[in-house]
Order: structure tokens, then C-alpha cells, then sequence
């Protein structure tokens, strides 16, 4: 019999997570809650075992990183982090993950796909997950809501769209003082450069690149940190829609 997850467990050990053996086995049932309802719903095209430990669950830790003070100091918590949103969370990454190794998290999950929501949904179930909750809707639309509008510490993107969209999505979310965090890949330069005007106008600063340099990820992958220094003016984001088609540059 296989032993679950150790590759995400080898890699969590890199950025100084300790999974407990109850943390391992509900990755194990992640993944085949994942597999079995990938058959009905395209929720992602990486579906091997190997694959999904390394390319869903210890990329989605790579948040991590911009919260570690040393290399080989233990993480066991993040840092004025109480409240979190992950946005566009589709078959639950990175937030699922997060969630796992920090259970104490609140943690909101922002999915525009109906199938997918649901997905989310039995998914915190079956993982016997409290303190999470699903918003079946779109973000420029949720992040007028009072309730979650500048109300979390923390906002997760993961996604291919280029920065100046992905801090209109996030920064509405956070508090001041609060961080957006954007899984992207390396590179960065223009896209920092587009995104200068946008920052500016949502009240939010550049906070640092994080490089990824674990095993199996050496695909030139950074965390890029920004920081909400000021309030987002009620103007944004703008209605659905209008941020891909005409981005804040």
C-alpha cells in the first residue's frame, strides 16, 4: 500500500509545514473527491497522483512564503491572518489547501460556476471542513457586498490573467493593511509595470516577489505580495466584465 502524499509531504516539509498523518489523509481524500467529480465536471486537466500532490496542493501552499521570517524556521501559523478569500477558487485552489494545513482559518471561496460551487461545496463537506463558505457568483459583484467588501486579512488569486485585472478582483476585498497574494509565473516586469496605475487606484502597494523553488515547480513560479494601504474607492471594481475587457493601465 502506497504512503499517501509523501511527495506533498516533502515539499510542505521545504516551506516549513509539518502535515500531520490526519493532514495527509484528508489531501488523500481531496484527491479522490477531486478525481471522481473531475468524471462530470471539468473542474481541471491535472488529474494524476503524483501531478495533483505537486501542481494543485504544493503550488497552493506556496502562499506560504511570503510569511516565513527565516529558511528553516517552522511556519505554524500566518501572521495576522484570521480571515481569508480565495477568488476564481474553481476546484478549491489554493484556498482548500491553506484551509488544511491551517484549520482555524475562515475561509471564503469565490467560484462564478454553478457546478463548480457545488463541487466546493459537498467537497468541505466530505473533508469534514468547518468555517468555510461558498459564493456562487462573480467577484466584481460579491466585493460590494458590506459583508465581505475590505473584510479579509488575506486575498488568494490563482490564475493566468495579468495582474491589473487580478488587483481589481483581489484589493476590494482586503482590509487596510490586508495582502493579496497572486500565484503567477516569473517574468513579472511588464506586468508589474501595467500594474502601477492600478495599484494607485485600489489602494494597494507592491509587497514583494516570492520565488518557488521546490522540487517539481521549477517552472520560473513566484508569489507576487501586495499590500491594501489605503481604502478602494467605492468606484471599483467596476461592473462584471468591464475589468478583462478595459484592465486598470
Amino acid at each position: 500500500m502506497r504512503e499517501p502524499m509523501t511527495l506533498l509531504d516533502d515539499g510542505a516539509k521545504e516551506l516549513g509545514l509539518s502535515l500531520s498523518a490526519g493532514q495527509l489523509r484528508q489531501f488523500e481524500s481531496y484527491y479522490r473527491e477531486l478525481s471522481e467529480a473531475n468524471q462530470r465536471t471539468n473542474l481541471t486537466a491535472i488529474t494524476g497522483y503524483e501531478e495533483t500532490q505537486i501542481r494543485h496542493f504544493l503550488d497552493s501552499l506556496t502562499v506560504c512564503l511570503p510569511f516565513r521570517d527565516a529558511p528553516d524556521a517552522p511556519l505554524a501559523c500566518l501572521p495576522g491572518v484570521s480571515r481569508v478569500v480565495d477568488i476564481g477558487s474553481g476546484a478549491g485552489f489554493p484556498g482548500i489547501p491553506l484551509k488544511l494545513v491551517f484549520p482555524s482559518l475562515e475561509l471564503h471561496l469565490i467560484e462564478s460556476v454553478g457546478k463548480k460551487a457545488a463541487f466546493l461545496e459537498r467537497l468541505a463537506g466530505a473533508l469534514g471542513l468547518d468555517g468555510v463558505t461558498v459564493h456562487t457568483g462573480r467577484a466584481e459583484t460579491l466585493a460590494r457586498q458590506p459583508e465581505l467588501r475590505e473584510s479579509f486579512d488575506l486575498a488568494l488569486v490563482r490564475g493566468v490573467a495579468r495582474l491589473p485585472l487580478l488587483l481589481e478582483y483581489a484589493l476590494p476585498f482586503c482590509r487596510v493593511g490586508g495582502k493579496a497574494l497572486a500565484l503567477k509565473h516569473g517574468g513579472l516586469e511588464s506586468e508589474l509595470a501595467e500594474a502601477e496605475f492600478a495599484l494607485s487606484e485600489l489602494g494597494g502597494q507592491q509587497a514583494g516577489l516570492f520565488p518557488v523553488t521546490l522540487a517539481g515547480l521549477t517552472d520560473n513560479r513566484v508569489v507576487a505580495a501586495f499590500r491594501k494601504a489605503t481604502p478602494t474607492p467605492e468606484r471599483y471594481p467596476r461592473r462584471p466584465g468591464i475589468p478583462a475587457k478595459r484592465p486598470l493601465q
